[in-house]
């Protein structure tokens, strides 16, 4: 008995591929993203709230920021950008 003999048309199959690119496969790929994407979205909301009670506790979250930035750069390359720029102050006479 062929496909045909039993009315497949490989329309509603879900496993077909199209085009070369299996269905779930994709169909995968794009949940996953979609899913990661709203977990981003909700942990930045979850920053953005820690920000806020850091400002509502006398914090300058413009220098949590600095500090968050520097705490993820190697010591050795904060120590040069903090050469360079005692360098450019002493230069500049601040």
């Amino acid at each position: 008995m062929t496909e045909e003999d039993e009315g497949f048309d490989g329309q509603n199959d879900p496993d077909r591929a199209v085009g070369g690119i299996s269905a779930d496969r994709l169909r995968s790929i794009v949940e996953r993203v979609e899913r990661l994407e709203e977990e981003r979205k909700a942990l930045s909301g979850d920053i953005k709230d820690i920000y806020t009670e850091a400002k509502s506790a006398g914090f300058d979250v413009k220098v949590i920021r600095q500090i968050i930035r520097l705490r993820k750069q190697e010591p050795s390359e904060v120590e040069e950008q903090e050469t360079l720029l005692d360098i450019y102050r002493r230069a500049l006479g601040m």
